[in-house]
């Protein structure tokens, strides 16, 4: 189940507490875990019987253990739709200092990608599927149908909240919810750091070269492909600090967007291996940037099916 429902927002300035319980309930009954949030938007502490985990953790956490404590502890691990649970004693004095209601994207089977400027945002909708969109206090929560791991500052201003992390309930958003897919994961990645200078980054061996015998089914001149594929290929290397990865995605996905209307072959492989090199080029692990290009080139293939 996927937080696509209307739940109410507070209504009633005294009574806090218990608008963000109700929200919480309506959010609970459609299959989407919650908990409460304190002031600063995070999860209440533990318990003293849980404090430091000295409990064992609970059974959903990374080292999974023995604790069922009733009180909300261990941030999104606690995070239930159990209406009883949610309206229990231990539960009553949390709602009632909560500021925000938040959820488990990974337990409502979501990913939460949490764009914080304007820069994170333009990135997204480069290089992302459109999706169901909430606006946020500084920027946008892009919202998909599936999981994956979760990670922080995949990019400048790009968090993944999925499995092992919450959100903040913010609303159901505007748009259509559209699926995780392998490109999305991949674009999603935190890219590995450029390695110190000299360093050996790959064994590439020697790469096939686009050209017309290559392409014997391409309706495009030579000139056009080779311009721009080299514009795509310089913007590729410039990204001498970080983002090569993402940017050889975005590179394939649009060079491979130019075939969808020729017969073929285009000879979209060799494309793929120039741009593969030149990621590479500038300090991205070779497996890496072959799989940034093959989830560009697919991408746009795929669209065009």
């Amino acid at each position: 189940m996927t937080p696509d429902c209307t739940a109410r927002r507070p209504n009633d300035a005294h009574h806090r507490d218990a608008g963000l319980l109700r929200t919480a309930l309506d959010l609970a009954a459609v299959g989407v875990p919650v908990l409460p949030l304190r002031v600063g938007k995070t999860p209440f502490g533990n318990c003293r019987a849980c404090r430091n985990s000295v409990c064992g953790d609970r059974p959903n956490m990374r080292a999974a253990g023995p604790c069922t404590c009733p009180a909300p502890c261990h941030g999104w691990a606690a995070a239930t739709t159990d209406p009883h649970v949610l309206t229990s004693p231990p539960w009553i004095p949390a709602w009632r200092q909560a500021v925000a209601v938040a959820y488990h994207p990974g337990g409502a089977g979501v990913t939460v990608v949490d764009l914080d400027d304007a820069a994170a945002m333009q990135w997204a909708r480069e290089f992302l599927p459109a999706t169901r969109t909430v606006r946020t206090t500084r920027g946008e929560h892009w919202i998909y149908a599936g999981t994956m791991r979760s990670a922080n500052a995949v990019r400048p201003g790009v968090d993944v909240k999925s499995s092992m992390q919450y959100a903040r309930w913010l609303g159901p958003g505007t748009g259509v919810m559209a699926r995780l897919s392998t490109s999305v994961v991949a674009s999603l990645r935190r890219e590995e750091t450029t390695p110190a200078r000299g360093q050996v980054v790959s064994s590439l061996p020697a790469r096939a070269i686009w050209d017309r015998t290559v392409a014997t089914g391409c309706r495009h001149t030579e000139r056009y492909v080779r311009t721009g594929l080299e514009r795509g290929l310089a913007l590729v290397r410039a990204r001498t600090e970080s983002g090569a990865g993402s940017q050889a995605f975005g590179v394939a996905r649009f060079l491979a967007a130019q075939h969808t209307a020729c017969p073929g072959p285009c000879g979209l492989d060799a494309l793929g291996e120039e741009i593969t090199a030149a990621a590479v080029s500038v300090g991205v692990p070779e497996a890496y940037a072959r799989r940034a290009v093959t989830n560009g080139l697919e991408t746009a293939m795929g669209r065009a099916a």
